[in-house]
């Protein structure tokens, strides 16, 4: 352990650059770009592990980065926790106010969020003109510090991820991200863990979609679940057989043998409504209309095949006379039998074009059979829907046996869907190759971007440049390149996916039911800046100091929220029985601050429940008696002893806690009402609303107002109408049809339609008063951040180190320890990430044979905008392993089983628990504590600009 520096060297850090780090050895090297000796931090990142700087250096390069890396974190933990105070803001520097008087940069608590406040919030084009006294101070920071002082509940107190702390974890991962790829070391040597063999693997919807429509293989959750074919079924009704199509199921599960169910639509919607039942508060995807269409193909029919021996009894039957039969081409089956044509009204109808037979092959409801297929995959991407009990009954129960019949019309949807595979495959190879055919004036375009004021340069060119033929070369082959990549969109969304039919037809109903021509002329005539104004106005005002309409109703709401509560509060009291129990539950929620805080820590301490601390506690009142105290001991016992193990002979005195426990999270969340309820009624709150009015929605209404933004609603039902043109051509398309016409068919849909576009953005761009110039420059200020650094110095670490270790302050082999320590932690979270990820393709069935990313995907790489590719990686690694098992909560009220509530909160936790075993543990850190002053005063040099 180091030894206690003398006392004549623990003096506070000045200002002086010689001293920091309690009087380092040598002084912060400032330099500036010029001075790296042409290294840039791309090419120091590649410095292999073995090289060491040519100087003597107290750590390697890799040493370097990750304390630099675990001192920051611990930093933005520190400064993201310090905003929950009331007097983070006085502390924070300008524009703030603080009782102490203006705080220097050199004197901020928080010096990383500071900086980006003062130069990557505050100078976001809008904010930039806020005033410091009348915005920043008399209502932002009076908002913000009433707000803290409220006391709202956290994650704790409601045993549960509150929304507000799931925010706060993503903050501090973005903020680390940034300031670890912003701030370089002076050496120059810093680099990271590479590992070649790693790949982060990262599915888009495009790379995944040709996986997801697969019929087999595709394990989701331990299901592996296809709709394979359709049947007829006959139900006597009265008198009559009425027959009714029934889809039939193959359902695979890990160790056991495949199994053939069959639903009828109705059982479909019956199983929506269970889940409704089963999961309240859930949000469901929405099951596909019922759609008896059915689709026609050659394809199947092309090797001689008469109707009796290559359609099933379901096909050939064709029970129901209106039904509206498909031409079906292979284009059909590639768009999974999406085709809408109305024209073709038997199976027997020639086609279009074709080189095959003409006589085609119906199967009978396929668009159904496929949209329900998404509709059961989308629910089993949810591990909670997947392991639900409505879901286990759906996929299980009664189980049939098939006949030859149905075994040959499962066979032949097969094959359709490998066709519908495989024509995907071949419509983004020729798109992608079409890309590559750019990639020379794509490279040239990325550095253009990626130099100084790149996005700057790019829409000053629009600005000028009436039309995409002014361009330059560059630009020109990027528009280009950009017409092929909305293309693929525009195929993959609206013909490629199982659920494309549904998408598809819901554009179509909005599309029109949409009054264009009447939306363009209040678009041109009204005044949306003066409508909102009045809005506001109507809503804000407060007559003779009467509350204004929006507190009314704000509160109304809030009102009715508290009044919920309050009726499962004297549910659980009746249950309860004890006033006196409630009263002192009621009281804690009601304390100061400090002393739920000090209640919080003796449970934590001794390991006991929050209600068995708060109901012994003396210092709220009122007191327990004696009977009352073992009362509640008794009943905290038999709690444990039933939710870990199913004893009724005890459920009594378990049901009386966790009603105990109940009631505590329903005053806690009442409490939670009022105080936002009287954060509504405060004056601030309602200057504040209309402050940011005037900022954001004002300057953008008089930026469309002044462009003429009304032609491009036309515009755009224009395009629309085109789309679903080229839509219904590409469904109706024969086997014989050329891919490279189906691509270029979507091409020339975004040819047609460009020039609108573009006239749209360059009329808003000429006439935006300088604002989209601003948001360029605004962005390329992040950009020259994260490349470049601070401008206020780097952040030499071997200084900081050798530093501490003369003024003994550190022990240096303890360090060097932890250190590498740390490096190995970090070594073995990636490979243990990795065999995590590649554990969970294998389940899913995409371990191999993954496509390839879409056209263009691969032009910009994020070393291009200076976050180097381990740190994003790392930050995944941190993302996946915090959101693994995240469900949303069970909504608890006063009549919810709280036994099954707590028992279902421990499963998932004990499932997040397995997922993560044998996940490196973050070695302790002691050592490097004795670095942290030395480091803060650093920071605060190098960003206090």
């Amino acid at each position: 352990m180091a030894t206690a520096a003398p006392p004549a060297q623990t003096k506070p850090l000045d200002g002086n650059l010689q001293s920091i780090a309690g009087g380092l050895t040598k002084p912060l090297q400032l330099q500036s770009e010029n001075t790296l000796a042409a290294r840039s931090k791309d090419d120091a990142s590649r410095v292999s592990e073995a090289v060491r700087p040519p100087t003597p250096h107290a750590l390697t390069g890799k040493q370097e980065h990750y304390l630099k890396r675990e001192l920051i974190s611990q930093q933005v933990v520190h400064e993201i926790s310090e905003l929950a105070s009331p007097t983070a803001l006085q502390r924070f520097g300008a524009p703030f106010r603080s009782e102490y008087g203006e705080v220097a940069p050199v004197d901020s608590d928080l010096p990383l969020l500071r900086y980006i406040f003062v130069h990557h919030v505050r100078k976001f084009p809008f904010l930039d003109q806020a005033r410091e006294k009348e915005f920043w101070q008399d209502k932002l920071q009076v908002f913000l510090e009433s707000f803290a002082k409220k006391n709202i509940s956290s994650s704790e107190d409601r045993l549960e991820e509150t929304k507000r702390r799931k925010l706060a974890l993503k903050a501090q991962k973005l903020v680390e991200l940034m300031m670890v790829s912003g701030i370089p070391t002076a050496s120059g040597y810093e680099e990271r863990i590479r590992f070649s063999e790693i790949e982060v693997v990262d599915r888009g919807a495009n790379e995944q979609g040709l996986l997801v429509n697969m019929p087999e293989g595709n394990s989701i959750n331990g299901w592996d679940v296809n709709v394979a074919g359709v049947r007829t079924t006959s139900i006597k009704r009265t008198i009559r057989y009425h027959q009714h199509a029934e889809f039939i199921i193959r359902v695979k599960q890990v160790g056991k043998p495949d199994i053939y169910i069959g639903r009828r639509y109705g059982e479909f919607a019956k199983l929506h409504r269970r889940l409704r039942t089963e999961l309240p508060g859930k949000v469901l995807a929405p099951l596909p209309k019922k759609n008896k269409s059915s689709t026609t193909s050659t394809l199947l029919s092309a090797g001689g095949d008469d109707d009796a021996s290559s359609v099933s009894s379901v096909s050939t039957q064709n029970t129901q006379p209106n039904i509206s039969e498909e031409s079906g081409p292979l284009r059909n089956l590639i768009n999974k039998g999406h085709s809408r044509s109305p024209s073709l009204q038997s199976n027997q109808s020639p086609r279009v074009s074709s080189d095959l037979s003409q006589q085609g092959v119906m199967l009978y409801r396929e668009t159904q059979r496929v949209s329900l297929r998404a509709f059961l995959r989308t629910f089993l991407q949810n591990k909670q829907i997947a392991e639900s009990k409505a879901m286990a009954e759906f996929l299980t129960g009664n189980p049939i046996k098939l006949n030859q019949e149905e075994l040959e019309d499962i066979q032949k949807r097969k094959e359709m869907d490998g066709k519908r595979i495989e024509e995907q495959r071949r419509f983004y190879d020729i798109a992608r190759e079409r890309a590559r055919e750019l990639d020379v004036y794509m490279e040239r375009f990325r550095r253009d971007i990626v130099e100084n004021n790149g996005l700057t340069k790019l829409f000053k060119e629009i600005k000028e440049k009436p039309t995409i033929a002014d361009l330059s070369v560059e630009y020109q082959k990027f528009a280009e390149w950009l017409r092929i990549e909305v293309a693929a969109t525009i195929y993959h969304l609206f013909l490629a996916e199982d659920n494309s039919p549904e998408l598809l037809a819901q554009a179509r109903r909005i599309h029109s039911m949409m009054p264009y021509l009447t939306l363009k002329q209040v678009i041109r005539f009204a005044n949306p800046a003066a409508v909102m104004s009045g809005v506001l106005d109507l809503f804000l005002a407060q007559p003779f100091g009467t509350k204004s309409l929006a507190q009314r109703v704000f509160g109304m709401a809030l009102n009715d929220g508290i009044k919920a509560f309050q009726m499962s509060i004297d549910s659980l009291a009746l249950k309860i029985g004890d006033p006196i129990l409630c009263e002192k539950l009621q009281a804690f929620c009601n304390s100061p601050e400090d002393l739920k805080n000090e209640i919080r820590s003796e449970a934590l301490i001794e390991d006991i429940d929050l209600v068995v601390a708060i109901l012994r506690s003396e210092r709220i009142s009122p007191e327990l008696t004696s009977d009352q105290i073992g009362k509640v001991f008794n009943a905290y016992v038999a709690w444990n002893h039933t939710v870990e193990n199913v004893d009724e002979e005890m459920r009594a005195g378990a049901t009386l806690f966790a009603h105990l426990k109940q009631l505590l999270k329903m005053y806690t969340r009442q409490r939670d009402k009022a105080q936002m309820l009287s954060m509504i009624q405060e004056p601030v709150t309602l200057h504040l609303l209309r402050d940011l009015f005037t900022i954001f929605y004002e300057p953008l209404v008089r930026v469309y107002k002044s462009a003429n933004v009304y032609n491009s609603v036309t515009d755009f039902a224009d395009f629309a109408n085109d789309t679903f043109s080229v839509l219904d051509t590409a469904q109706r398309q024969d086997v014989s049809a050329d891919p490279n016409q189906t691509v270029q068919a979507f091409i020339d849909l975004c040819q047609r339609h460009q020039e609108n576009f573009y006239k749209f953005v360059h009329e808003v761009h000429i006439h935006d008063n300088g604002l989209f110039t601003a948001l360029m420059g605004w962005l390329e200020g992040i950009l020259e951040f994260l490349r470049h650094g601070a401008k206020g110095g780097k952040l030499d670490m071997n200084a900081l180190f050798q530093g501490a270790v003369d003024m003994g302050r550190i022990n240096k082999a303890a360090a060097i320890a932890e250190i590498d320590a740390l490096i190995k932690w970090q070594e073995e979270r990636k490979k243990w990430h990795q065999a995590k990820t590649r554990q969970k393709m294998a389940a899913e069935g995409t371990a191999n044979g993954a496509p390839t990313p879409p056209p263009g995907a691969t032009t910009f790489r994020s070393s291009d905008f200076g976050l180097d590719e381990s740190d994003l990686a790392d930050l995944g690694t941190d993302s996946d392993t915090e959101e693994e098992g995240e469900e949303e909560d069970d909504i608890e009220d006063g009549h919810a089983d709280p036994i099954a509530s707590e028992r279902k909160r421990r499963a998932r936790l004990a499932d997040k628990l397995k997922r993560t075993a044998g996940e490196p543990i973050k070695p302790p850190i002691k050592e490097l504590h004795g670095l942290k002053e030395g480091f803060l005063a650093m920071l605060r040099m190098v960003l206090a600009e």
